[in-house]
């Protein structure tokens, strides 16, 4: 269950022009020996165009620290966009090459940490042999997952040198997103055999700064209006409005609790109008102000 790192030489994306964009300031493989699991850290150009990652046959995790950004990728002929901010997870397929493009107006640094697939594949048969499907648990990775971040971020601070701790780590990784990513349910309700609603709230997330109306979610997922209602209403509980303002006012705890940006600043990037409007909304969901919320 380890990299090939003569292979690799410490670079999994063969043909990647590394300089060109990223500066890796921490790689576990060299700087801790291990070699069942890498984990890196990256400070990132502010803007890249053209940036082409061929595919991986790891399970490739990557945590953003720092900087906001709209990322393009086109992958297999189709075209996506999501945000880039701290916190906001991201699995890469394996053996799916991207082009991505982007421009940040501030410093953008992030952990990556690359899981054997064997290891991955090994976990899934001991859980019962069934396939993994990458695909839904990249799609419910995106909707969060706060113990995979905290362990994201303890593994690029570790300086344990066992490769028995990567081993270990790597192991309970691929249990954890095997069991939480591909089975059951959301930790927010969605069920993960409706691909439409998934990819409903993954829009929804990615534009929580901007004005989403349901003809915008019905037309992302092919459905009509009132199909794409019912259907998102049966899926989660909620009807798409309700689980809309959620996923804003979660964000708003987020960057509350987490950074120094003011009231107005977190309005919008969480799509409220003014501060007023989400003082209402944040004191109606969670019964305290948003100023009060932050001095707990």
């Amino acid at each position: 269950m380890v990299f090939d790192s003569a292979v690799l030489d410490l670079q999994p994306y063969t043909g990647f022009d590394m300089d060109r964009f990223v500066r890796r300031t921490h790689c576990s493989w060299h700087d801790n020996g291990w070699q069942s699991l890498l984990v890196q850290r990256f400070d990132h150009a502010t803007v890249a165009e053209d940036m082409r990652l061929p595919g991986t046959s790891d399970i490739h995790l990557v945590l953003p620290l720092a900087g906001r950004a709209q990322i393009h990728t086109t992958t297999g002929g189709r075209a996506r966009r999501h945000t880039w901010a701290p916190g906001r997870l991201e699995l890469l397929i394996p053996g799916q090459p991207l082009v991505r493009a982007y421009q940040s107006d501030s410093p953008m640094r992030s952990v990556q940490v690359h899981i054997p697939r064997t290891t991955v594949e090994t976990t899934a048969d001991q859980l019962g042999g069934r396939d993994v499907d990458y695909e839904a648990m990249a799609a419910s990775l995106a909707t969060g997952d706060a113990l995979v971040e905290e362990l994201l971020r303890q593994l690029a601070d570790s300086t344990e040198t066992s490769d028995l701790y990567a081993e270990t780590s790597a192991a309970f990784l691929a249990t954890h997103l095997l069991t939480r990513h591909q089975r059951g349910h959301t930790p927010d309700g969605a069920p993960r055999d409706d691909t439409r609603v998934r990819a409903a709230i993954t829009m929804m997330r990615d534009q929580l700064a901007q004005p989403i109306t349901l003809a915008d979610l019905a037309a992302h997922v092919h459905l009509s209006v009132f199909h794409f209602v019912t259907v998102f209403k049966q899926a989660t509980g909620h009807p798409p409005h309700r689980y809309l303002a959620r996923l804003r006012i979660a964000e708003a705890k987020r960057l509350l609790r987490g950074t120094n940006l003011t009231i107005a600043a977190i309005a919008t990037r969480c799509g409220f109008a003014s501060p007023g409007a989400l003082s209402t909304a944040f004191t109606r969901h969670t019964g305290t102000r948003p100023s009060a919320y932050r001095e707990t």
